[in-house]
């Protein structure tokens, strides 16, 4: 098998060769490869959204006056609009036996706070603000990206893992009224940060990025990975290690997770009411596996356990033990301790506390740095059907998700 190095050297002609392996600048590359995906992104929700207003399909979200714009704010889109637009309540909504509803305490404040901002600023919408806001922000994820894999690769791996990331079948939420574009920017950008050793940035944009949306918790881990591999290889001799760079680290990592827990003390003090948080996040569940009383580690088995019973027990641990040797890899090890230890303690943040539905696939985004891995991108051929894959599904993946079941 060829390297990408070495297959890359070959003549490609058309548009995938200049997207992929013309421009060398750290903006121009990825820039490119955001502006194709988000020619097809667009077309394939404009598609969708003439097909479904010709033939009366029933919208996610209702909307009065639906457009195009209104469309791509749909299903969570509507808690950011009242966030942006009214703020958080200080009494949570509850049904008649006193248990809690859905409610804006479950989308934290940063994108529809900016949202705002541009909408004061512009006198727009919250749809076209927050659809241009949400696009910005895409286009500077896949630019950090393209670094963040440049730093721990090279400048082929960059490239191709950008370009999976961008035409991926969940793509097209890198421009709809969601906090994903802005919390992949500022992960990718905190992570990027700490493989430069810049620590006080990653815990300037781990602390945003705690109040953006959940799961910042895996910065934190990735800091204390990263001061484990260092004061190692300092024992070793291998590079020096200073007393106040070990601190500097420590704090840092301390302050993210800080952060990353802040979220539901602040929703009980401004609500009154104790787990005001962990309610509301729970009342999403109802639909799925009733009402629960929240355990780490256990809701993938819950939720696998009442809908298939015991197959679907056995299927959990048999994806978790797949997810275990893929990030054994050699190949994953080695874009660096960074990257494989923010992976894997988000993965586990998955696996502790969120039910898995169709919105996996969304919030299986932020571990996109390891599609710069030989399992994607080790052979020309092989990326290229990952591509031709991603850009196949994200149709499918659209209707799925943006008219079945939210994502």
């Amino acid at each position: 098998m060829t390297s990408v190095a070495e297959t890359t050297r070959a003549s490609r002609p058309g548009l995938l060769r200049a997207l992929l392996h013309g421009p060398r600048s750290g903006w121009t590359a990825p820039l490119a490869i955001w502006a194709a995906s988000r020619v097809v992104s667009t077309a394939l929700l404009a598609t969708v959204f003439l097909v479904a207003s010709a033939n009366g399909w029933h919208f996610a979200s209702h909307r009065a006056d639906p457009t195009f714009f209104t469309f791509s704010g749909s299903w969570d889109a509507s808690f950011y609009r009242t966030i942006a637009e009214h703020g958080y309540p200080t009494t949570l909504p509850t049904d008649a036996h006193g248990h809690v509803t859905p409610n804006p305490w479950a989308f934290l404040p940063v994108f529809p706070a900016v949202v705002r901002a541009g909408m004061a600023l512009t006198g727009g919408s919250f749809w076209v603000v927050a659809l241009v806001v949400a696009t910005l922000a895409g286009a500077g994820a896949c630019v950090v990206l393209y670094r963040l894999v440049l730093a721990v690769g090279c400048s082929h791996r960059a490239r191709w893992a950008t370009a999976l990331f961008a035409f991926a079948p969940t793509g097209f939420l890198l421009q709809v009224a969601y906090a994903e574009s802005a919390l992949l920017l500022l992960v990718f950008g905190g992570l990027l940060a700490l493989v430069r050793r810049r620590y006080w940035l990653v815990g300037l944009l781990g602390v945003v990025a705690a109040f953006t949306k959940p799961g910042v918790l895996a910065l934190a881990v990735a800091l204390a990975v990263h001061l484990v591999v260092r004061w190692v290889r300092h024992a070793r001799g291998q590079e020096p290690f200073a007393w106040r760079t070990r601190f500097t680290i420590a704090a840092v990592g301390l302050v993210v997770a800080a952060a990353g827990l802040a979220w539901p003390v602040i929703a009980s003090a401004v609500t009154g009411r104790p787990g005001a948080y962990l309610d509301t996040e729970l009342s999403w569940w109802v639909g799925y596996v009733g009402r629960q009383h929240f355990a780490p580690l256990t809701p993938w088995f819950v939720m696998a356990g009442t809908w298939l019973g015991p197959l679907g027990i056995g299927l959990v641990v048999v994806v978790l033990a797949a997810a275990g040797w893929f990030l054994l890899r050699r190949d994953v090890r080695a874009l660096g301790p960074e990257v494989l230890g923010f992976a894997a303690s988000y993965g586990l943040y998955l696996v502790a506390v969120f039910l898995p539905q169709q919105s996996l696939p969304r919030l299986l985004m932020p571990m996109a740095p390891l599609l710069g891995s030989d399992a994607f991108v080790r052979t020309r051929r092989r990326a290229v059907t990952w591509l031709c894959v991603g850009v196949a599904l994200q149709p499918v993946a659209i209707v799925l998700l943006w008219f079945l079941g939210y994502p």
